[in-house]
């Protein structure tokens, strides 16, 4: 009875290593036994055969034909011995079969593994070996999960022989039903694995457990079945087997099948289906083959169940991204890395296709922010982590991670500038935008290309040189931008945009007709280019050509109904030619569409996903109506958002003191682009009942402003004037000065306080305000004209007859808005 007792253990020993596919110590216990028990003895031919077979599978892939030859010459022996093993009566002799079938295939020989396999019944093993829990079993159920594996590719193999449509066709439906057991049975085995206790042992690192692993056999056969459904055109049964293989419960042995699933069903729900197509998952629909033995499946009543093309797609997403960034982390070797890099690349590409479509950028940043710990040298993952940052508004965290996709791509022009870009359209960081810029130069690109660069460079040129206050230095940079938009619009002849910004150039140089030439240029080459239509309609308003710039502003509006740019434009225009009074309507349009776009985004930011569904209509009509915010921006005019970056950090400090000294007052809920908005209407409303002399309405414009932004520039300068027009010059003057002490630039607040201190009397005073205002803007001729007027009073005539000249000739070319208010667009 002992002897016997240690016979089983001995037994169990060694099946235990044949489930560890350790197959030396399995050999090792064989031999060791066979001195001490005659039932062991013919055990070790059978080990001895199986350690050679499955140790030259490890190193060459049974599925690749190329190593056919090999095969034939390096497994002679092994062949021999499972002969004559599967020829004898030997308890061992089903083993012996579906080994010697697994090597007959390796060696090519595919007519005779099916001769071999035919007297064995499969199903009825996997039925006996899939009962119960008996760990033991599991090698025994794995060897018949691949026997089917192989009985489905020597089908393939060997279905040329057959000539009929029909017999094809029955053959393709044999090998899918192989293909199927054999990835069944897989995960049911692999479910079996996981039960085993977890003994410090097993779970060390170096634990012969980790020795298993998934063979190609079982990869092949899990991945045909829904290719062979794709082939035959059957969407919908490839859909399903996807699914029903996901459903099986997991297992640690399975990650990397798991993440190769999902992704590709992925794709393919992405490629096949759309929104109104899509069939949800059916939880009862099981495989054909019932009579075989299934995985265990995920049932609960708890399960998330995706009722949506978009929900399915971003889960299985989100389970291939959690295995591959586990793997990635884990994995050391540099060429399996690579491989799961690549693998993860697509995973992200995927992701960002699904999360951008229903616009959860902040979700796909947080993707990308785990992908970099692993993505040290991966452009493409830093690239876009790069660009959903700026997605979801993130400019500040943008930059640096663009700095390092430069580093990691020194001639990506690209790169730089869309750097460039961030600099100068949200980080007011205009000097280092120009340094971007001047990097894309040096770039080795097309001409085209070098033509985008070279503009982008004039862009930043332009906006420091509005920066600048020495009107010297203004000039100089005035003059290497409209060099850098010569060479652009030279390197590019049929660029829309590089012609535009040369018209604009030129515009600002009150260059009228050079303008309005490279003006029609742009709309040549883009008829539809808002920026270019609104220039020509100021540059018709600068030839006092008010007509036609108001039947052109009206076609513009046909296109763009919904601009606030243009409307803008609009009613200024219908001041002058139609009178004060036509304009209200304008500004009453523009509050509506204030309104609706307001509540579209407070909508929007009151979703914490985000993912509500947008038309193309409602995107478009919001996308033409916001227009940065530098469109309402002027430097004669000033602005809610100050022209300098230290203004306006000057005014979020005075706000946030008011907030902090005033309980009652608190900045209103919903975005601040849209506040900004609505304040920039109200305060030109406002203006524009001063000059019909409606000064409690203009009030009332004004206080709501005040409401939005109390220490605003506009807010004290728009004071000021109520002030002035009432004749209340001290408290006029109190006002300009206040704005004037939060933003130095603000030139029609120079320019006021410069008419209300000429009034008051001090002209020395009111002359150096004036020449301040001049020096800033040399273009404001209304300033020219009260600086000349000062300095008559100041017994200065020779220069005061040159102030007026210089105003005469400005105001000859001086649009219904400033040039200033179009955006400089690098896109």
């Amino acid at each position: 009875m002992a002897s016997k007792a240690k016979t089983y253990r001995l037994e169990s020993e060694i099946d235990k290593c044949r489930v560890e596919c350790n197959w030396k110590k399995a050999l090792e216990l064989a031999k060791q036994g066979a001195l001490k028990s005659t039932d062991l003895a013919s055990v070790v031919n059978l080990l001895q055969s199986e350690a050679t077979l499955e140790e030259y599978i490890e190193i060459h892939d049974p599925t690749n034909e190329e190593n056919v030859l090999t095969a034939r010459q390096a497994l002679c022996e092994a062949n021999e011995m499972l002969r004559q093993i599967a020829s004898s009566s030997s308890q061992f002799k089903e083993q012996a079969l579906l080994l010697l079938a697994k090597l007959q295939f390796c060696q090519g020989f595919y007519q005779v593994c099916l001769t071999t396999l035919e007297p064995v019944d499969l199903t009825a093993i996997a039925l006996r070996e899939s009962e119960g829990n008996s760990f033991k079993n599991t090698r025994m159920l794995y060897m018949v999960a691949e026997s089917f594996a192989i009985k489905g590719k020597c089908l393939e193999k060997t279905k040329s022989s057959l000539k009929t449509k029909f017999k094809l066709s029955e053959r393709d439906d044999e090998i899918i039903t192989c293909y199927e057991i054999a990835g069944d049975l897989a995960f049911l085995c692999l479910q079996q694995r996981d039960k085993r206790p977890n003994t410090p042992q097993s779970m060390s690192p170096s634990s012969d457990s980790n020795n298993f692993i998934v063979t190609s056999l079982i990869e092949m056969a899990i991945k045909q079945v829904p290719a062979m459904h794709l082939k035959r055109g059957d969407e919908v049964k490839c859909i399903n087997r996807y699914r029903e293989m996901l459903r099986a419960v997991e297992s640690r042995f399975a990650h990397d099948i798991r993440k190769t699933l999902a992704l590709e069903l992925a794709q393919l729900l992405l490629r096949s289906c759309s929104n109104s197509s899509y069939k949800p998952i059916d939880l009862l629909a099981r495989g054909l083959n019932l009579k075989a033995p299934k995985p265990c499946v995920y049932s609960s009543e708890k399960l998330f169940i995706p009722k949506t093309l978009d929900e399915e797609v971003l889960l299985l997403l989100l389970i291939a991204e959690a295995v591959a960034t586990r793997e990635a982390v884990l994995e050391r070797n540099e060429e399996t890395h690579e491989l799961t890099l690549t693998n993860i690349t697509a995973i992200y590409d995927l992701l960002a296709l699904v999360l951008v479509k229903r616009a959860q950028f902040g979700r796909l940043t947080e993707s990308f922010e785990k992908a970099m710990r692993f993505s040290f040298q991966e452009f493409h993952i830093w690239y876009q982590f790069a660009n959903s940052l700026i997605s979801s508004s993130k400019y500040a965290q943008a930059l640096p991670v663009l700095t390092e996709c430069h580093r990691l791509a020194p001639q990506n022009w690209c790169v730089c500038l869309q750097a460039a870009q961030l600099c100068y359209e949200h980080l007011q960081l205009n000097q280092q935008g120009v340094e971007w810029s001047q990097t894309a130069i040096k770039c080795k690109v097309p001409k085209h290309q070098s033509a985008r660069a070279h503009m982008a460079l004039g862009i930043g040129l332009c906006l420091v040189a509005k920066d600048s206050r020495l009107n010297a230095e203004r000039q100089k940079l005035n003059q290497q931008a409209l060099d850098a938009f010569i060479l652009a619009h030279e390197l590019d002849p049929q660029d829309y945009l590089a012609a535009f910004h040369l018209a604009l150039q030129y515009a600002n140089l009150r260059k009228i007709n050079i303008a309005i030439d490279y003006t029609k240029k742009s709309l040549e080459l883009r008829s539809d280019f808002i920026h270019s239509l609104h220039l020509l309609t100021l540059l018709l308003s600068a030839r006092k050509q008010h007509e036609e710039a108001m039947t052109l502003i009206q076609a513009a509006l046909e296109e763009y109904p919904d601009n606030l740019s243009l409307l803008m434009t609009k009613a200024k225009l219908e001041k002058v030619v139609l009178g004060p009074e036509e304009a209200l309507s304008t500004y009453q349009k523009m509050l509506r569409i204030w309104k609706d776009m307001h509540e579209q985004d407070v909508a929007d930011d009151g979703s914490d996903s985000k993912s509500k569904a947008r038309d193309k209509s409602t995107w478009d009509k919001r996308s033409l109506a916001q227009i940065t915010l530098n469109e309402f921006s002027e430097r004669g005019s000033g602005s809610i958002r100050a022209e300098s970056y230290a203004a306006s950090r000057m005014e979020k400090a005075l706000s946030d003191l008011a907030s902090s000294m005033n309980s009652s007052f608190q900045p209103r809920v919903g975005p601040q682009r849209s506040w900004v908005i609505q304040a920039q209407i109200w305060l030109n409303l406002a203006e524009l009942y001063l000059s019909l002399n409606q000064v409690q309405e203009a009030q009332s414009c004004v206080q709501e402003t005040f409401q939005l932004f109390p220490h605003s520039v506009y807010v004290f300068f728009m004071r000021g004037l109520v002030y002035e027009h009432k004749g209340c010059l001290s408290e006029a003057k109190t006002c300009y000065e206040n704005a004037v002490s939060v933003n130095p630039t603000h030139t029609k607040s120079l320019y006021h306080l410069g008419i209300v201190l000429h009034k008051l009397g001090d002209n020395r005073l009111a002359e150096k305000t004036l020449r301040d205002a001049v020096n800033l803007d040399p273009c404001f001729h209304k300033a020219w004209f009260v600086l000349g007027t000062v300095l008559e009073a100041t017994c200065q005539p020779e220069d005061a007859s040159h102030c007026h000249l210089m105003g005469t000739n400005l105001e000859s070319t001086c649009p219904v808005a400033p040039f200033n208010v179009i955006q400089r667009v690098m896109t």
